[in-house]
């Protein structure tokens, strides 16, 4: 909330370098300190629409909102109190993302992450790029890297000061494990950053070995000769916990109880599975063992 959103759209679209004289729709999804002014844009092909209620978000409202100004591309000002999944289960099927960023004011934001961590790390999760505005000297970036990277590796972060001059975040975090060993070991505490490092660059670990604890999950499995492992995840609150499961070919699979603990030694291989519907990361076990419960069941990335 009054983070800069408006502002950096008005700029942008007063640029005439980002005018190639298509038409935009601009939707705007909520009431803002600033309001627009239309006769600064570079381009009067620009139609602004509103929408006041999260439930208008639909398919059929934002394809009419479109067909009305027969627009080419489409920028949104999104609210930052509805979850970005609202938008994305609501786009129109001829729709596609370009790009996705996020701004946040660097005095108050840390307050939004204690107070409301669900709607920041909803999104922090596919941002390209966020922005900390009326970033100062005395504001320890540090805590705000931390908070970006603990959910996101992969966005870019960019620190805007208040006389307008951008400070780009380069500081690189080395992962908690080595992706380069023999055996990738994967402790107790770094599932949760693995298993999504792994789901964002996973030719990095085809053909890699790897060992960890996880459970036996086999709610899935319509034959033999495989199970699912993998850890429950909590992204930031109790309500988003979900199950990171990963397959894994056992022949001996039918001797694992469901809801098991074990440690698992496994090759990684790139393969199209029916469990995925596309090509991810399959696991082949080398070694099996019991295990016991890891001290925090729970796996999170803080």
């Amino acid at each position: 909330m009054e983070s800069g959103k408006t502002k950096f759209i008005q700029e942008t679209l007063e640029d005439s370098r980002f005018n190639d004289g298509d038409r935009t729709l601009l939707l705007v999804c909520e009431e803002g300190v600033e309001e627009y002014e239309p006769s600064r844009f570079a381009s009067q092909n620009v139609y602004l629409e509103r929408i006041d209620d999260e439930s208008a978000l639909d398919p059929n409202t934002l394809e009419e909102a479109l067909k009305k100004c027969r627009a080419k591309r489409v920028i949104v000002e999104y609210n930052g109190m509805w979850l970005l999944k609202s938008l994305f289960d609501n786009l129109p099927k001829t729709w596609f993302l370009a790009q996705e960023f996020m701004f946040a004011d660097a005095t108050t934001f840390l307050n939004y992450n204690a107070n409301m961590r669900q709607l920041v790390v909803d999104k922090l999760n596919t941002c390209e790029l966020i922005v900390f505005n009326r970033f100062r000297d005395d504001i320890d970036f540090m805590q705000l890297h931390k908070i970006v990277r603990g959910t996101s590796r992969r966005a870019d972060i960019a620190y805007e000061y208040t006389d307008g001059s951008v400070k780009y975040d380069d500081i690189e975090d080395p992962l908690p494990f080595d992706v380069n060993a023999p055996i990738i070991e994967i402790e107790d505490a770094d599932f949760a950053l693995w298993y999504r490092d792994l789901s964002e660059n996973m030719p990095v670990y085809s053909g890699k070995t790897v060992r960890f604890k996880c459970l036996v999950n086999k709610t899935k499995v319509k034959d033999g000769g495989y199970f699912i492992c993998g850890r429950n995840v909590m992204t930031c609150c109790v309500q988003d916990i979900q199950f990171a499961g990963l397959v894994c070919n056992y022949p001996k699979s039918a001797f694992l109880q469901h809801k098991q603990w074990i440690r698992l030694t496994a090759k990684i291989s790139l393969e199209n599975h029916r469990i995925y519907g596309r090509v991810g990361p399959v696991l082949t076990a080398t070694t099996v063992s019991a295990a016991e419960p890891p001290a925090q069941e729970v796996a999170t990335f803080f």
